[in-house]
């Protein structure tokens, strides 16, 4: 192999790796960068916590049941998700389209250890509160569930109805 081919191999091996490590693939969570983007879904934007309008409070439960199982918020409006896990188990609470929901929860019961640092989405501990701060920017039916394998199948999700203003 001559050097230059070598000088050429070894640099795309380098840059692969670290595409591979800035994907997440340390073990530290502290030496990974949030996913945190500004990105537009289907069902709006990461919301900036002054702008939030309103509060509201969801808890889930180890009954596989969010309460309450429906919100209602206006297109356009930013609003502050606390979510509590009343549990004795982990569980999480993702947004998102019913569509979006059913894909993630096929690849967590794939790949259940999965971690998540997306702004749509909060993992929490028994007893932990998390917080999700969104922008509803279109109206429209949304969701939310906990995508920890059984959770969703077994029922846990709720609605978010978004009315034109």
């Amino acid at each position: 192999m001559t050097r230059a081919v070598l000088a050429i191999t070894l640099t795309g091996f380098t840059v692969m790796a670290g595409a591979a490590w800035g994907h997440g693939g340390g073990n530290n969570k502290a030496d990974r960068k949030p996913a945190r983007t500004a990105e537009r879904t289907a069902f709006g934007k990461p919301g900036d916590r002054k702008m939030a309008t309103r509060t509201v409070r969801i808890e889930g439960t180890d009954n596989m049941r969010y309460t309450p199982s429906v919100i209602r918020v206006k297109q356009g409006e930013t609003v502050r998700i606390l979510v509590k896990n009343a549990g004795k188990q982990v569980h999480e609470t993702v947004l998102g389209t019913m569509e979006e929901l059913e894909e993630h929860y096929e690849l967590m019961k794939k790949f259940p250890d999965m971690e998540h640092d997306e702004p749509h989405m909060v993992h929490l501990k028994p007893g932990k509160t998390g917080e999700i701060v969104w922008q509803f920017t279109r109206a429209g039916e949304f969701y939310f569930g906990c995508l920890i394998p059984g959770h969703f199948e077994a029922g846990m999700f709720g609605s978010i109805s978004v009315v034109e203003n």
